[in-house]
């Protein structure tokens, strides 16, 4: 079903209040714009309302960041939409890439926080990897994301910016291929504005993109799985599972809603939407990824359908977490594969650009607040 032309600013789970304009001759982001204030601004103009949806293609076809570019337009209209209106409510604060065709970038939103979107490279697939929340409310202790709390929730529109941005830097590539919610944020604890950024990504007058080629990783809040499932856009769901019993989940998951609890949603999800289910585990060395541990998460997962995704440690510094060796990781999947469980190990991407999620960012924040708060 086709959706508004734009997003509402949303008005549930988000606490805090609209972000103030960073310009305040364009004081309106078009993105964060339902279509009424673009609607009334055209009428005024005395232009037909088939511009508002040049003005979209441009934005999603074409990720125009500036009105000078929307040539079908007269440069007059493009003078007074600038005037009041602005595209982005963001804007890239720093770009940084490694020599394995990842892109990290530290994104700046409208009320001074930063946040982190990510844009990974492998042959003809292009993936954007994108944040949710401003900080994480998890605080799962060897991920950098949650290391500095968490702010807020990001508004619908500043998710899909974050796709926008990335859509640009991926166009020489031919165009993202794939999305993943897997930044900085647990999505479900922000499903509104995800659900609102999902509909506007794949609606064909947006970006267009399949649900099958959109995956969202979570560590499974109670019964927001469920809720997922319910919406008519069925995505691939990973979820992070990290440790095979409640007792170590319990250290390395804040909030834990019980593993056994987690693979039956699992199971269930397959069965309703018919997508792709992941258990994701990062492998801690000293930690979870004994061959122990591998052969009791072999015994939960086995006959669920769903692969295991290994990810070995990136390590963030001030954790105290290791990675495992080569061979620890090896001997870890040799374990599952034997067990008839599908699993795969993540390659490490982006290592010389703070590759683990939120670590970028994490910097940025500490040398902003100096060596005493550091």
């Amino acid at each position: 079903m086709a959706i508004s032309l734009f997003l509402r600013a949303p008005m549930t789970e988000s606490s805090a209040s609209p972000a103030p304009a960073s310009n305040p001759a364009a004081a309106t982001p078009l993105l964060a714009d339902d279509g009424t204030a673009l609607a009334a601004f055209l009428e005024e103009e005395g232009e037909p309302r088939y511009r508002a949806g040049q003005i979209r293609r441009w934005i999603f076809e074409k990720t125009a960041d500036s009105f000078d570019e929307m040539t079908n337009l007269s440069v007059d209209l493009r003078q007074r939409l600038a005037e009041r209106f602005r595209i982005h409510s963001c804007s890239i604060e720093e770009k940084a890439g490694s020599d394995d065709h990842t892109r990290k970038l530290l994104v700046r939103l409208d009320d001074g926080e930063i946040i982190e979107s990510v844009l990974i490279g492998e042959g003809q697939r292009q993936t954007a990897c994108v944040s949710t929340q401003v900080g994480c409310p998890v605080g799962c202790p060897f991920c950098a994301s949650g290391l500095d709390g968490t702010r807020r929730n990001l508004r619908a529109h500043e998710i899909v910016e974050q796709i926008l941005l990335l859509e640009k830097l991926a166009a020489r590539a031919g165009g993202l291929t794939h999305l993943v919610f897997m930044g900085i944020g647990e999505p479900l604890l922000n499903f509104e504005n995800l659900q609102k950024a999902l509909e506007t990504l794949n609606d064909e007058k947006g970006l267009a993109m399949a649900a099958r080629r959109i995956t969202l990783s979570t560590v499974g809040p109670k019964g927001k799985i469920r809720r997922l499932a319910e919406i008519p856009l069925p995505i691939n769901l990973a979820i992070s599972l990290h440790a095979p019993n409640d007792a170590l989940r319990d250290r390395l998951v804040p909030g834990n809603a019980g593993v056994e609890a987690l693979v039956d949603a699992a199971s269930r999800y397959r069965k309703e939407t018919g997508r792709q289910v992941t258990f994701e585990y990062v492998l801690l060395r000293d930690v979870n990824a004994s061959a122990e541990h591998a052969r009791e998460l072999a015994r939960l997962v086995r006959g669920t359908d769903a692969a295991v995704n290994l990810i070995p440690f990136n390590p963030v510094p001030g954790t105290g977490f290791q990675a495992p060796t080569t061979a620890e990781i090896h001997d870890f999947r040799s374990i599952l594969e034997r067990a008839n469980v599908a699993v795969t190990i993540r390659k490490r991407k982006g290592r010389s650009i703070d590759a683990a999620c939120g670590q970028l960012r994490l910097n940025r924040i500490r040398n902003e607040a100096g060596p005493a708060n550091a």
